[in-house]
């Protein structure tokens, strides 16, 4: 017998795309007795309710406000891939499984789509998926502007601020210099994040099992700085050189002004992000898929 899973559902507030496909979704799952409780984060009710008349109150749904820990046994992250880096954000150490809905554009991170309403209801019903881990870079720094959650499941990245000129960014591997990075600035990239930022920089696409991250640098000043793959181990010491007062650290699209003095380290964390997918999933088919990876004329 599958057993019953406590649920929790965060999702975007502003897509207004398969609306009815979203519907039928809700409906389907309400109706299910595989849950022992239903939790759905405060502003996305608000969203359900306006935009398709969910009543939340009717069906027994528990509300999740920001302060609240999420005690779950699987997460539903309905949107892109925004959304769902968003979730894992939110979620954090406690690691419980998270499936992406897609209900957006690209959504390279979902296991399925919310037009497939009734299949996706029945694989979460009947546990019909699996679990992938996929690592997550920490940051750290004494700086007191560091964000309270300062952890990338995509990327980290360092940006000069609009108005400013060239920053230098100086990164270390392990203690050993590296380089000082010239330009726009640099990003430290996990597998999953290696097709977003950092292959649009002319980044390498890393396979989302390997111990690995990618640094590779922003509109660099030198054609003879490339994008580099290193081993998920090391610590990666980084300081800024700049004119301006501050610079802009993104954590997964996330961004915080830090001093121009305050010093950075990349670390593993020691948790990870359990991504459900579904069970033909393959990497190879996604990137064929969602990237048109290889297709002639491409």
């Amino acid at each position: 017998m599958t057993p019953k899973t406590r649920l929790a559902i965060f999702g975007n507030k502003s897509q207004k795309e398969h609306l009815d496909s979203l519907s039928l979704f809700f409906e389907l799952l309400c109706r299910q007795q595989a849950f022992t409780s239903i939790s759905i984060d405060r502003r996305y009710i608000k969203f359900l309710h306006s935009a398709i008349g969910f009543n939340a109150a009717c069906h027994g749904i528990i509300t999740i406000d920001e302060d609240r820990e999420v005690d779950a046994d699987l997460v539903l992250s309905v949107g892109g891939d925004g959304t769902f880096l968003k979730t894992a954000r939110r979620i954090g150490a406690r690691q419980t499984p998270i499936m992406g809905i897609n209900s957006g554009h690209l959504g390279y991170l979902a296991a399925a789509s919310i037009t497939d309403a009734r299949q996706v209801v029945e694989n979460i019903v009947s546990h019909n998926f699996v679990i992938e881990q996929r690592s997550v870079i920490e940051v750290q720094s004494d700086c007191p502007t560091l964000p309270e959650r300062p952890f990338a499941l995509n990327e980290v990245a360092i940006l000069r601020r609009d108005s400013a000129s060239m920053i230098t960014v100086d990164a270390s591997l392990d203690g050993s210099p590296l380089a000082s990075y010239r330009g726009d600035g640099l990003i430290v990239a996990t597998p999953t994040g290696s097709t977003g930022y950092n292959l649009s920089v002319g980044g390498p696409v890393v396979a989302p099992n390997a111990a690995d991250w990618v640094i590779s640098p922003i509109a660099p000043h030198s054609l003879n700085m490339r994008p580099l793959v290193v081993h998920d181990d090391m610590n990666i010491d980084i300081s800024v050189q700049l004119r301006s007062d501050t610079f802009l650290l993104t954590i997964d699209g996330k961004a915080t002004p830090m001093p121009a003095d305050a010093r950075l380290r990349l670390v593993k964390a020691p948790h990870c992000v359990n991504l459900v997918h579904s069970r033909d999933n393959n990497f190879i088919d996604t990137l064929r898929r969602k990237l048109l990876w290889g297709m002639e004329g491409n």
